[in-house]
């Protein structure tokens, strides 16, 4: 990964975690990321002709993105570029990479429940449970 940006400098120095942030936080340490990977590899599309796939796990990230905060397929993109707290969730480094398009997430979904992996993902709304438990 590259040097951090000013802005990245700058965000670390606050004093205070917002909601989302403490949310994000939580659930990268408590998802079983292994689990859940390992679970949908044998069905992710290899790379062969064209344009290569993302990453499994960047797209898994924007997939509970798009389903915890209730966003669209292009919606999901445009809350990663507004939100610090979502665009470190994510991992993307600006600089090398992009947010996958929505034509990758519809894709991805797809491929979910084609194969029915969405029930080893059974996290539907958690951030209304997490913020319900204080």
């Amino acid at each position: 990964m590259s040097q951090p940006g000013l802005n990245d400098v700058e965000y670390r120095l606050h004093k205070r975690k917002t909601n989302r942030e403490e949310f994000l936080r939580v659930m990268d340490e408590i998802i079983p990321w292994n689990e859940w990977l390992a679970s949908i590899e044998p069905h992710y599309p290899k790379s062969q002709r064209g344009r290569p796939p993302n990453g499994i796990e960047k797209m898994l990230r924007l997939y509970l993105l798009q389903r915890w905060y209730a966003l669209s397929d292009e919606e999901v993109a445009d809350a990663i570029y507004d939100s610090y707290a979502m665009r470190s969730f994510m991992q993307i480094n600006f600089e090398a990479e992009q947010v996958p398009d929505a034509a990758a997430l519809r894709n991805f979904r797809y491929l979910l429940e084609k194969h029915n992996i969405e029930e080893v993902l059974k996290w539907a709304h958690p951030v209304k449970e997490f913020f319900a438990r204080e």
